[in-house]
């Protein structure tokens, strides 16, 4: 059965991947960069794209709390190194 879109506009060039990743929780600003790159480079090439990301475990307090706050991660100058990673890893 085919799964029913909403029409999200001409700002979504794939609204199936879109509404996939909204329903895997995904916030609408990265579904739409994603599915938009997937209509355009192909879905296969978006995997393989990007950059390779450090380890939180690997970074420094103070470096997870830079990335935190480029994120506006509240509350995060009273976390500690464990609590900033699961922010970070919830807010990405």
């Amino acid at each position: 059965m085919a799964k029913k879109t909403q029409d999200h506009g001409p700002a979504i060039n794939d609204p199936e991947l879109y509404e996939d990743l909204r329903d895997e929780g995904m916030s609408k600003g990265k579904a739409a960069a994603i599915s938009n790159a997937a209509a355009r480079d192909g879905r296969s090439a978006v995997g393989r794209r990007g950059g390779k990301a450090e380890n939180y475990e690997d970074q420094t307090k103070d470096e997870l709390l830079d990335r935190a706050r480029e994120l506006d991660i509240h509350g995060r100058s009273s976390m500690t190194k464990g609590e900033l990673i699961e922010a970070l890893r919830k807010g990405q």
